[in-house]
């Protein structure tokens, strides 16, 4: 064993992504149960490895030297062999979170800190926060003297709101443990998970234009961070942004949203070949799940259910990751839609003259007219939800061409 990550149950991460960038050295996944666990301890038959749920408290008992960050925090997430044989462990996640904090523009010295959840990750975000100068830090957990009706009655006057709780992870994306609306002088709201990109807190903290960010950011800076000790040289902070932005550009979706007859699915098509990926149609999948086609839809059940369908459709697409998804027209016009598509997505308009587009087989496109009424009323959702437009008027490659590029530059944001 070189180098990797260890736990109790790890299935998908990150990780080996991230240090294959980091650095050039075997980094693997090693699920193992306690009593694996100890005997590798014992046998230090390792050169550096990440540790996570449930060992990090774990860890401690049998490092030989600590680092004054994870003797202050009670935990190690990084374990290093030395060359004298003596085995060093570090805390790694508190500098990933005080990156993340930064990045984000989140101020937190001399701000009064609420901390939902009570377990290793509160534990490093009251750390990070101790060391960043927050003026107070109130826990908040469902069964400790600070509840989440105490939270909103005793301390409204909370500035930061940061989530150490799985709430709201995949697979049970929309879930949100706080109303914001209840912690009026919030000025900056963190997220430690990063399945979704931006969970239902992130998406209401950016509703209310608050700075905010979830936790991928953490996640890169802390593997830097650990690289350094692996490799035994320093990695430009630089190196974190990069490979954030990477890690982004594949896991996000390119959602393609516009009028009716723009060319969105064609343009899907060319888009997922190129990138490699899954190409969804949303219309194509409402038809499926209703057993005929859109304009029998409005016939027979009318426009409320077809909304309705295209809803359930939005919501299920959209949780998933490194797809191309292409809308319907219409699929701006509910709030939730919207929201749905941006927790995974960069959202391109695809903008195409009304007298160029399609008609046939769209039951609101019944004439110019029409077509102009329709993109007076959705105009403004259109150019609010998206990240970027795209002219498609004219050459099909240079379309493409143009939502790749701007896919990627949103993605590194």
């Amino acid at each position: 064993m070189e180098y990797g990550l260890i736990g109790a149950k790890l299935g998908h991460s990150y990780s080996p992504a991230i240090h294959a960038q980091l650095g050039g050295y075997d980094y693997r996944l090693y699920e193992r149960s306690e009593e694996e666990f100890a005997a590798l301890m014992q046998s230090r038959a390792f050169r550096g490895l990440n540790v996570t749920i449930p060992y990090k408290k774990t860890a401690l008992q049998y490092c030989d030297a600590l680092s004054d960050l994870a003797r202050e925090i009670g935990c190690v997430n990084t374990l290093v062999m030395r060359p004298d044989g003596t085995l060093y462990g570090h805390n790694t996640d508190i500098g990933g979170f005080i990156a993340l904090a930064r990045r984000a523009g989140v101020e937190i010295a001399g701000r009064k800190c609420a901390i939902l959840g009570s377990g290793g990750t509160s534990l490093t975000a009251r750390t990070a926060c101790r060391h960043l100068g927050a003026r107070e830090i109130v826990i908040v957990s469902r069964s400790g003297p600070v509840d989440y009706e105490a939270l909103y009655r005793d301390h409204p006057d909370a500035e930061v709101l940061i989530n150490t709780t799985p709430v709201g992870m995949y697979p049970q994306n929309g879930a949100c443990a706080v109303e914001l609306s209840r912690l009026p002088a919030l000025t900056g709201v963190l997220d430690v998970i990063y399945n979704p990109a931006k969970t239902a807190l992130i998406l209401d903290a950016e509703a209310r234009g608050l700075r905010c960010s979830g936790g991928l950011y953490m996640l890169v800076g802390q593997a830097r961070e650990a690289a350094e000790l692996f490799t035994g040289r320093a990695i430009p902070e630089q190196e974190t942004d990069r490979i954030y932005g990477l890690l982004r550009q594949d896991m996000l979706n390119l959602v393609l949203i516009g009028m009716p007859g723009s060319g969105k699915s064609t343009l899907g098509r060319s888009l997922a070949e190129r990138l490699g990926r899954k190409f969804v149609d949303c219309d194509a999948e409402i038809v499926r799940r209703a057993g005929k086609a859109i304009p029998e839809i409005f016939a027979q059940d009318g426009e409320p259910a077809f909304r309705a369908l295209e809803a359930q459709v939005v919501a299920d697409v959209c949780r998933e990751k490194a797809l191309v998804i292409a809308t319907g027209g219409g699929a701006v016009l509910r709030p939730e839609n919207v929201r749905a598509m941006r927790q995974n997505g960069v959202l391109l308009l695809v903008r195409r003259a009304l007298e160029r587009l399609q008609t046939e087989g769209r039951p609101l496109s019944t004439s110019l007219e029409a077509l102009q009424e329709m993109w007076q009323a959705r105009a403004p959702k259109y150019l609010t939800a998206a990240d970027a437009a795209i002219d498609n008027n004219a050459a099909h490659g240079d379309a493409v061409r143009a939502a790749e590029e701007a896919f990627h530059e949103a993605a590194h944001r």
